[in-house]
């Protein structure tokens, strides 16, 4: 069957960077101490089973940690805090654990934590080959610390059964002894010993049976197609964290909890896609991300090698607040809205938009505009120097490389006859300094051109007026902007696109760039200078995304106040019943 060649959608930049970022700030639930890992497989892969929705493996490095905490501003600093006390609180404190004295002695250097769908067995059936389990729609989450001292570990370990007030319940699971608390004042949870290597810890007891399955022999982690070559392109030297999302088991997860769930044949889909993975590294002035997302190397489905979004930042002015850009729309939209119906969280329903277009234009989305758009494109919010008091103070800008202008300029023509007779916009040709435009003109304050800035590449503004900044090439482009050239990594060259906000102009009370976010949203925003991601296509079935965070510093970080609670009731759990190795 004749492969299906295919870009990979630009958005998917911007949405893995978010989903990277998250990631990250979940992991940084954790708490301190020692080195980094290298570019290996995560601690704990092996025996973390295959149908894993995402692990996170954090650094156990204590100065990794506090160099994190010196980011942001004083009040995501003290909520950063709050919320690292919380989880101390909660999690170790309230069972007798103190980290530096219980557990920094002997971890190792990364903890990983793997999310898991819960997950019922099937109704009994005659069949031979029992069914598969149902999806709950709830997780689990298992927590993996290596052992790097075995003697260390027994004494400290030893030390806390003397002191043990918790109630446990005794078991065993195919040889291994399970331990699980019946604290009714404690979250409850279950452990382990494996290999005498990792002391594993849960929130639910089937979570860690499937553990001991995949100890035993079920497939794990390690063994996902395409895992390890993945990794290998994104080595990073003492990573702070390393992201795992496997695509197609987190999209099922997701459909099951969905308003608007997947049907099966779409989900079936997604099983071309394999995973996406990530290591994060702290910089001096932010956060580095490394990104990979690849297919299943089975898979029918592959991307067309060619990156050749190079142009653009040198067509916007030097002040830009946001830009994103890519190498083909016509191919950006097709991948959208193939995909778009597997996806339960896609943000815009191509259907819809189809149709939305038809009833207030009359064109057809994919025969009028997008079949003429096969070349590079940009969306960007420029500030406007005509801004009238009282107005938004910017426009919107879309660019794009045309890949037939006689077809382009038939419908823009066809789009200009149609603002003129069903909206009553006066319609006229103008001039930008030499350049000829077509000026639209509603009834109400709204600048809105169009035109050619050569004769490849279409325009169309709209908001305040900003034209002249960028008309026919700006005086000083987005490429010379300090700020942009520190955050937009170069690393990807050739690329198949960028995504690039300045976040202190995006987010202003006097811009009203983007948006206006909740209050507590704008707290967290307030810590981040700026933020850029690059991709490129890297083979047939590998795409790669460097992204950074660009964010403030704070004030050196004090010590965290001591524990709320010194209740000891921690868990120890015995050495597995099988010799260890």
């Amino acid at each position: 069957m004749i492969a299906d060649k295919q870009k990979t959608p630009l958005l998917i930049t911007v949405g893995t960077a978010v989903v990277f970022i998250l990631g990250g700030a979940a992991a940084y639930w954790f708490l301190t101490q020692r080195t980094g890992s290298s570019g290996e497989m995560p601690t704990g892969a092996n025996i973390i089973p295959q149908d894993a929705l995402m692990t996170v493996s954090v650094t156990t490095n204590e100065t990794q940690w506090e160099r994190l905490r010196e980011f942001g501003t004083p009040e995501t600093q003290a909520a950063f805090d709050q919320t690292l006390v919380s989880f101390r609180d909660r999690f170790l404190a309230t069972n007798g654990f103190n980290y530096q004295e219980d557990i920094q002695p002997w971890v190792g250097q990364e903890i990983t934590f793997a999310f898991l769908a819960q997950k019922t067995p099937a109704a009994a059936s005659d069949s031979p080959t029992p069914p598969p389990a149902v999806v709950t729609g709830d997780q689990s989450v298992v927590m993996i610390l290596p052992v790097a001292n075995p003697l260390r570990a027994k004494q400290v370990l030893d030390k806390q059964a003397s002191q043990n007030t918790t109630e446990w319940q005794k078991r065993e699971y195919k040889g291994i002894q399970v331990q699980e608390s019946r604290d009714p004042n404690a979250s409850p949870f279950s452990t382990a010993v494996l290999e005498g290597r990792f002391l594993v810890v849960s929130n639910d007891p089937q979570a860690i049976d499937r553990t001991i399955d995949t100890h035993k022999g079920t497939p794990s982690l390690a063994a996902t197609a395409g895992f390890g070559q993945a990794l290998n392109q994104i080595q990073t030297a003492s990573p702070f964290a390393r992201i795992f999302v496997n695509v197609p088991e987190a999209a099922a997860f997701a459909s099951t909890n969905s308003a608007r769930p997947v049907p099966p044949e779409e989900l079936a889909k997604l099983r071309q896609n394999q995973g996406i993975a990530a290591a994060v590294s702290l910089e001096s002035e932010g956060v580095r991300i490394r990104g990979i997302s690849w297919l299943n190397p089975k898979s029918e489905k592959q991307h067309l090698v060619d990156n050749s979004a190079n142009s653009m930042p040198a067509r916007l002015p030097v002040d830009t607040v946001m830009m994103v850009s890519g190498g083909n729309l016509q191919r950006l939209w097709q991948d959208y809205s193939q995909g778009a119906a597997a996806n339960p969280v896609a943000l815009i329903n191509p259907e819809q938009m189809r149709l939305a277009l038809s009833q207030t234009t009359g064109l057809d989305l994919d025969n009028d505009l997008l079949n003429w758009m096969g070349g590079e494109f940009s969306l960007s919010v420029v500030p406007s120097a005509q801004a009238t008091p009282g107005l938004l103070p910017l426009g919107f800008v879309f660019m794009v490389e045309a890949s037939d202008r006689r077809a382009a300029e038939k419908s823009l023509e066809r789009l200009d006859g149609i603002m003129s007779d069903k909206y009553q916009f006066k319609v006229e040709e103008g001039k930008v300094g030499n350049l000829p435009v077509v000026n639209w003109q509603p009834t109400f304050p709204l600048s809105i051109t169009r035109g050619w800035l050569d004769n490849q590449t279409a325009f169309l503004a709209v908001g305040a007026p900003i034209t002249e900044a960028f008309s026919p090439k700006p005086q000083s482009p987005l490429a010379a902007n300090p700020l942009y050239a520190s955050t937009v990594p170069t690393d990807l060259e050739p690329n198949n696109g960028h995504f690039y906000i300045d976040m202190n102009r995006a987010f202003n009370d006097q811009t009203l760039a983007l948006p206006i976010v909740p209050p507590n949203q704008q707290t967290w925003l307030k810590a981040i200078n700026s933020l850029g991601v690059t991709a490129a296509v890297t083979s047939a079935r590998t795409t790669r995304y460097d992204v950074f965070v660009n964010l403030k510093k704070g004030a050196k970080p004090v010590a965290l106040p001591p524990p709320a609670l010194e209740t000891p009731a921690s868990p120890v759990p015995e050495a597995e019943s099988e010799s260890a190795n």
